[in-house]
């Protein structure tokens, strides 16, 4: 039995957005995996990084725990992750030093880790385990506790999908992204957190208390900004027996109000909802809960499925109401599917969210209005707003990599700096995002027209932010 911590990086307190914006969930997927490693026998701790203060928070935490092995593996459920928020980066790579100057072997595995395992190696990590990385980390654990002392080399010797650095060269035996590890199963270790510490700022800031789960690991479609470094194409869906039985013991152990399910599609399957739906009657286990899924999915068959199971929130990918620029995007959803999932869903009483992406490959003046247009026509509940960020392993990404100058990620997720050349700069972007918000907000208190003085003055104004040299636009078929 070896003594293990596993933790994460990521502190709410570091990204002032999301700190302000005060919705903090447990990290379900470093969660998943200390499961995993108890049901292998070992003895684990937690340093869940949330809600801390900031590193200076985890000195202690590895003085108490004395781990042999320390296990930095992300929250890959939250989307944040997926960018290389430096600030995150920066914390990961003290805490990898810390836990290197008191003995301990350390391994790191997660989004940013895995484009990146340079950064890593470099702060003292013996390893980093690319994607979900489940059968090396099952391998390396094995390796260790059969001989505590071996060697730094031999320990990583041979495994596929393992990253190592020696004389300043970084080492990794590729593996392709493969499906997500069937070994992750049954109830995350739920009480190695603080749910006190989460219920409580919940219910400062909004008066109710929210935890998460997921239903499945994955995302089938094929966006081309949509970065998948964990499981590429692969889709894999739970039981919906299993994951209504664990939305009962969170709803009988925890008391939450409320449940976000984390995955990057839900439900997918009618069927499945149904079942899913049926379950939870059976068991008077529902709570209600928010999704992300695809307009293309919101059927209306499908939205009363959503609504029986006792879905309150949906949140849409809209990304734009220009056609082009989803075409551009691969997206493979149209227009006129944005407008009809939002009638459907909120007619049977489900709260509808649209993300937004603005600055986009090719995106003009008339295309950043068709999404005005857009958020009119379908008059969201709420929206999400960003400018695009180039994901490494994407198409997107590669188009723009020669554009990248010194800045190649954000700080925070607030940044919202353009990191390419878009048709306009980020002020102008940041300018467009304030009158979206404000018009949903208008549009909410039944006054549709009142930013339009504001959009007129955008408009007026947007030569003065156009870029020198935008990144011109390429029209490509859907499906390429």
């Amino acid at each position: 039995m070896l003594k293990i911590q596993v933790g994460h990086s990521y502190f709410l307190r570091y990204d002032r957005k999301q700190w302000e914006r005060g919705k903090p969930y447990p990290p379900l997927a470093t969660l998943q995996i200390a499961a995993l490693l108890r049901r292998m026998g070992h003895e684990v701790s937690l340093f869940d990084a949330m809600l801390a203060e900031g590193v200076e928070d985890y000195a202690p935490s590895l003085a108490a725990a004395s781990p042999e092995l320390v296990v930095f593996y992300e929250d890959n459920f939250n989307y944040l992750t997926k960018m290389c928020l430096s600030r995150m980066r920066e914390a990961a790579c003290r805490m990898i030093g810390e836990a290197r100057a008191r003995g301990a072997r350390v391994l790191v595995a997660g989004s940013d880790a895995s484009d990146h395992p340079e950064a890593f190696l470099a702060a003292g990590a013996h390893a980093v385990l690319t994607g979900e990385g489940i059968a090396a980390l099952m391998a390396l654990v094995d390796r260790l506790e059969r001989d505590p002392a071996i060697d730094a080399a031999a320990w990583t010797e041979g495994l596929p999908g393992v990253a190592t650095a020696a004389q300043g060269d970084t080492r990794l035996i590729r593996l392709g992204v493969v499906p997500p590890d069937p070994r992750i199963s049954g109830l995350p270790a739920w009480d190695l957190v603080d749910i006190e510490a989460y219920r409580t700022l919940w219910m400062e800031r909004h008066g109710y208390f929210s935890l998460n789960m997921a239903a499945s690991r994955g995302c089938p479609f094929r966006c081309n900004w949509c970065a998948k470094p964990i499981w590429g194409n692969h889709y894999n869906q739970r039981d919906a027996k299993d994951v209504a039985a664990e939305m009962t013991f969170l709803k009988r152990t925890y008391r939450p109000d409320h449940i976000w399910m984390a995955d990057d599609i839900f439900g997918f399957h009618i069927d499945w909802v149904t079942a899913f739906a049926g379950h939870l009657a059976e068991s008077d286990g529902s709570v209600p809960f928010m999704i992300q899924t695809r307009a293309d999915l919101a059927s209306e068959r499908m939205a009363k499925a959503l609504a029986a199971a006792g879905c309150a929130e949906a949140w849409i990918g809209a990304e734009s109401g220009s056609q082009r620029v989803l075409d551009r995007m691969t997206k493979g959803t149209k227009v006129p599917d944005l407008v009809a999932a939002r009638r459907r869903l909120g007619a049977q009483g489900i709260r509808v969210g649209f993300f937004i992406q603005l600055g986009y490959l090719g995106e003009e003046l008339e295309d950043i209005l068709a999404t005005r247009a857009l958020v009119r026509d379908a008059a969201p509940d709420d929206i999400g707003v960003s400018v695009s960020y180039p994901l490494p392993g994407t198409k997107f990404f590669e188009e723009v990599r020669a554009q990248l100058g010194s800045k190649t990620h954000w700080d925070e997720s607030d940044d919202l700096d353009m990191m390419f050349r878009g048709a306009y700069d980020t002020a102008f972007y940041r300018d467009v995002r304030d009158v979206l918000h404000r018009q949903v907000l208008a549009q909410l208190a039944g006054d549709g027209d009142a930013l339009d003085t504001a959009w007129d003055e955008l408009v007026s104004r947007e030569r003065e932010h156009r870029s020198e040299r935008p990144t011109p636009f390429v029209r490509i078929a859907a499906g390429s």
